[in-house]
């Protein structure tokens, strides 16, 4: 902690009278440093001297019951941190080039969006002067803002999401970069949004309709570009407007579109990506392809006895270049899944069979046993590892053990399928690049359930729909630069390139640096600060507090004071370069 003394400064003014203004100075670093708390030379002479000397430890006026009130305390320090990471930034005006009452709302609703993800009926609630929960919406003038007035700068954002997508774009992308791009799904609340369809929820969220969002990412897992889709969209099928908002709109050339297997299909490679002059891409193959590879001699499994990775060919996939990877541990995990998903299936189906065959009131007719059975195999996914045998007054089921062998005999094996010559990208270059999706997936995690709480979703209408995940993506573009920037006082590795040091090839799984395991065993930076999550620093920032103090001198005003950041609050408006 460091003291802070507070006291009147008596500033001359040339030919005019004198200025008085209340400071405040502080050490800090080994340094001495001041800061303005109020301008007061409007106040009664005689008023400024009782304060003054009030500061210097003297008495109250007769008669009252103490030197001054706190009338309001705001917290303050999470504010601070947020607007002042965004307006490092420049995302203000990125937003809008001039400050206006829309870009002013668009700001508080994604800084609210980070600090406390809410409705917006809650969040102008939490902006409001009578019922603030920060000093959010007085530091942006929009204490009087209402969830219609809200609802109102989404819509404003979504007009400007071309122009904001795309100077975004010319921050983070350029010819010969790398692209993510990955989709995602989240369920929605109600029937009434257009875009809210029935398909493939990766939420598990039976009976709930969702909607379908993709997002662009720079090779770092900063997001660039957000598109929204009904709920029922292919993955596959949300690839071609990103090649032509690539292409068209952010007017990039030559650039690795970097993409799953289930999203760079074989069909869109032959319609939508080949077709385009400049476009290369980096994929993976499925697992019958694979298979495929085997049995036509391209893959020797023996090649992997001694090494992970290794650069073949095959007539299948003419001008490209296939790179095999083997990684031992998910080779394992995957096996132990199989069987797993395997005894449970058996004990699933045992009961059918144990139906069929009872006494009393046995389980009968084809359909209906195979109806039992199909519910079954779709729930563990693994029913092409067993033979069914299925009549009117029987039932009975065996392993493949075939089947079960050639699968297992690819357990860990993945192929990466890529356009980009070896020139430009060596072969583990290339498999660093597909492995980068991961920093999408953790956006999306980021998005949709840790931080900023995407999901569920309650608008009505298509485009608050997609205001509303545009707006998510703009707050996570600020939180992506603040975890960066916080990272060594965070749970988050700090040391990449320690981390990657101790991999031993870029197959094997990531592993966390010697530091961030020191930070997690410890519960402290190599500083000795104590190690937050990046939502409980929040928290922790909050309670650096805004009052508001009224002295007890007769006419004086109202003052502000924010209390004094302990040392790890310190800490962290240093890294994300902010002075309160």
């Amino acid at each position: 902690m460091y003291n802070v003394d507070m006291y009147i400064a008596r500033i001359p003014n040339r030919d005019s009278p004198p200025c008085f203004l209340v400071r405040e100075s502080y050490r800090e670093g080994g340094k001495v440093k001041k800061r303005t708390l109020a301008n007061v030379t409007h106040w009664p002479a005689e008023v400024v001297e009782g304060l003054r000397l009030l500061l210097k430890g003297g008495t109250v006026v007769e008669g009252r019951g103490a030197e001054f009130e706190v009338v309001r305390s705001l917290p303050h320090g999470h504010v601070a941190a947020v607007l002042g990471t965004l307006r490092r930034l420049g995302l203000e005006k990125v937003i809008a080039p001039r400050r206006c009452r829309e870009r002013d709302l668009v700001v508080g609703l994604m800084a609210a969006r980070i600090m406390d993800p809410v409705s917006k009926l809650a969040t102008a609630r939490g902006l409001a002067e009578e019922t603030a929960l920060s000093t959010l919406g007085e530091g942006l003038g929009i204490v009087d803002a209402d969830e219609n007035e809200l609802y109102g700068a989404m819509d404003w954002l979504l007009g400007r999401q071309e122009r904001i997508e795309s100077a975004l774009a010319a921050r983070h992308l350029g010819d010969g970069t790398l692209v993510l791009y990955d989709v995602t799904s989240s369920y929605f609340e109600g029937k009434t949004c257009p875009l809210a369809q029935y398909g493939h929820s990766r939420d598990r969220k039976k009976g709930k309709a969702q909607i379908v969002f993709g997002l662009l990412c720079d090779v770092q897992g900063r997001p660039v570009a957000v598109e929204v889709f009904e709920g029922n969209t292919g993955d596959p099928s949300t690839l071609a407007a990103q090649i032509q908002k690539i292409r068209r709109r952010f007017r990039l050339k030559g650039i690795v579109l970097v993409g799953d297997r289930g999203l760079i299909t074989e069909a869109r490679l032959g319609e939508d990506i080949k077709p385009v002059g400049g476009l290369d891409w980096i994929t993976a193959l499925r697992a019958p392809a694979i298979q495929g590879l085997v049995k036509e001699g391209c893959i020797q499994l023996s090649l992997f006895d001694e090494r992970d990775l290794a650069e073949v060919t095959s007539p299948a996939y003419p001008g490209e270049r296939l790179i095999v990877c083997r990684n031992p541990l998910l080779a394992e995990e995957r096996a132990r899944k199989r069987q797993d998903l395997l005894a449970a299936t058996e004990r699933a189906l045992g009961k059918i069979a144990a139906a069929v065959s009872r006494t009393r009131r046995p389980l009968r007719g084809q359909a209906e046993i195979g109806l039992r059975v199909g519910k079954v195999l779709n729930r563990f996914k693994v029913g092409k590892h067993f033979r069914l045998f299925i009549s009117d007054e029987s039932f009975r089921y065996e392993r493949d053990t075939g089947r079960i062998e050639a699968e297992a005999a690819l357990d860990g094996l993945y192929v990466i399928r890529t356009s980009v010559t070896a020139e430009v990208l060596d072969a583990e270059q290339t498999v660093r690049a597909y492995k980068g999706l991961s920093k999408a997936e953790r956006a999306f995690r980021s998005m949709k359930t840790v931080d900023l709480k995407v999901r569920p979703i309650h608008h009505r209408l298509a485009d608050r729909v997609r205001a509303h995940v545009f707006l998510c993506m703009l707050a996570y573009y600020v939180e992506w630069h603040m975890r960066q920037a916080l990272a060594p006082i965070l749970f988050d590795d700090d040391d990449p390139a320690g981390a990657e040091a101790l991999r031993p090839s870029v197959v094997a799984p990531a592993r966390r640096s010697a530091r961030a395991r020191r930070k997690a065993a410890t519960q402290r930076t190599h500083d000795d600060y104590p190690v937050h999550s990046f939502q409980t620093l929040l928290a922790d920032l909050a309670t650096v507090v805004r009052n508001r103090i009224q002295p007890n001198l007769t006419g004086a005003g109202t003052l502000e004071k924010i209390t004094q950041p302990t040392a790890l609050q310190r800490r962290a408006f240093s890294l994300l370069e902010i002075e309160l």
